[in-house]
Parts: structure tokens; sequence; C-alpha cells
């Protein structure tokens, strides 16, 4: 025989006048129905970022992994190629496809969180989307073209997309505050430091330039003109400079200088690990389940 349960539970006094308490017991044999868990498939999942999404979902309440995808380690526990303590009983696969499939059947709320290359994010969103799965991508370099075709894509499928030029709370808070501190001075300079020289003008100097040219204000007027290579390269038409520092050994580092008559105004971010991006993504997982269309940047959801 099932054991009786009882529990404490508060009643709306609008939805029954007649109580006198604040609460009442409530007696059921019937148990709450659990809150079933978002299903994790991270594709480019032993890369250094893939693995440190691995440890970020499996400790992140609501979420577990549930497929890892990649090219190298195919077969591997992805669990020990994170070096848990634990096998996670989770192979790496080399076939979006296949763990899309076996994923879907479950009928739970999926998400692919995409790690890999701009020639590939179009396919495999499209692959998530067939399967009725929601996706995150973090990819560097990806297309204006691509990012209008999947947005054609998930209206579409009103399924969502949330495509993140960075995943990093802290640099997106110095996007931010040099949008603000633009409207109030007349000449601005970015210096970045990066490990190595791929991706130069990181994305990130990119973007911070562009937000500050689509407000309409001219920088640096003075030096607008010059055209000598140890000025740094200018991005847009409004004269903002960005120099790039390449150093092994550096922090990966975006500052913003601005200044007026009489005062130096300076915005800096530092990351020191890739563990930095972890609250974004975890932010960037459970806010997607959510969407129905495709969304361009985590700021909109802080």
């Amino acid at each position: 025989m099932a054991a009786l349960s009882c529990r404490l539970y508060p009643i709306n006094c609008k939805t029954y006048p007649h109580a006198k308490n604040k609460h009442s017991i409530s007696c059921s044999m019937q148990q709450q129905p659990s809150q079933t868990n978002v299903k994790v498939i991270i594709n480019g999942a032993a890369k250094e970022i893939g693995r440190a999404a691995v440890l970020a979902v499996t400790r992140a309440r609501g979420m577990e992994l549930a497929g890892a995808v990649d090219t190298r380690f195919v077969g591997e526990d992805i669990g020990q190629v994170c070096d848990m303590e634990e096998p996670l009983e989770i192979p790496i696969m080399n076939d979006l496809t296949m763990v899309l499939g076996s994923i879907s059947q479950s009928k739970a709320t999926g998400v692919v969180l995409d790690f890999t290359d701009p020639s590939t994010v179009y396919d495999n969103v499209k692959q998530a989307t067939a399967f009725g799965m929601k996706s995150v991508v973090y990819v560097p370099r990806i297309k204006q073209d691509t990012i209008i075709a999947l947005s054609a894509l998930c209206e579409k499928a009103t399924t969502g997309c949330l495509v993140a030029p960075t995943l990093s709370i802290g640099s997106i808070l110095l996007q931010q505050a040099a949008i603000q501190a633009a409207f109030h001075y007349n000449n601005v300079e970015i210096v970045e430091s990066r490990e190595n020289a791929r991706d130069l003008p990181s994305p990130d100097a990119v973007q911070i330039a562009n937000n500050l040219s689509n407000i309409g204000q001219i920088y640096n007027k003075e030096d607008l003109l010059t055209d000598v290579l140890a000025r740094g390269q200018v991005l847009g038409e409004d004269g903002v400079r960005v120099h790039s520092l390449v150093l092994p050994g550096l922090p990966s580092s975006t500052t913003v200088h601005f200044s007026g008559p009489g005062e130096i105004y300076t915005l800096k971010h530092d990351i020191t690990d890739v563990q930095s991006l972890m609250p974004g993504l975890i932010l960037a997982i459970r806010k997607v389940v959510r969407l129905k269309n495709l969304v361009y940047g985590l700021e909109k959801f802080l």
C-alpha cells in the first residue's frame, strides 16, 4: 500500500475566502512531478572550451550532458577526456545526426552547443532544428550572410537559436560601458593583447568598434587621416583605432581608452581562463530554450 504523503501548502484567501488560517494541510497519495533536465549536446567537445563546457553543464542545476561530438578522441569517454574523476559513459562521436537522433527519442528539451567552424554552423543548426532542438552558437568570424540565413531558418521553423559573439559577461559589460562613455568623449582607441596572432583584430575589438561607430560619433578628428601603420588599424568610418599586442603568456585583454580635455577614461577587461565564459554559457542555455527565433548577442539577456 502506498504511504500517505502530507504537505503544507499556502492558501490564497481570494480563492478560499472562508479560510481562517494562512495554511492548511493537504494529504495526497500522488508525488509532485519532477522537472525534466535540459539535455545538452556539445559539438566541439574536445576543444578547450568544449571540455570546460562539459564540466559546467554536468554541475549546473536542471541540465545534463547528453552527447559529445568531435573529430578527435572518437570513441573515448568525454568524462575521461576532461580528466573527471569518473567516466560519464558518454563516448565522443563524430556524427552529429546520430547523436541528435538518439536524444530526440526522449522527447526532452534539447540544446546543441556549437563550438565548431563558420563553414559548418549553418548545417549544424539546420540539423538541430530538424530534430526539434535549440542551438547556442559560439563560433568566431561567422559571416553576416550566414547569420541572415540562420535567422530565416529559425523564423520558418519557429525554433530558438542564440548566436553569441562572446560568452564573457565581463566583455559584454565593458562593451555597454564603452557605448555610454562614447557620448561624452571625442577620442577613443582600443588596445588588446592575445597569446597568438589568430583572429586579429579580435571579435571583441571589432564588436566594440562597430558599436561605437553605430552611434554616429566621429572620433579622433585630429588624427583621422593618418595612414602611419604604427597608429593601428581603423575599423569603420568613424576613426576607431585598434592596436593588437601578441605576446605568449599575456592574458586575453581588451582596453578601451577615452580622452577629453584634461582627463583619460579607461575601461579594461582581462580573461585569464576559459572558465570565465561558463557563467555566460549556462545563462545562454537557460535562455535559448524559451526562444522561437534567432537572437544575436548574449547582451540581450543581461
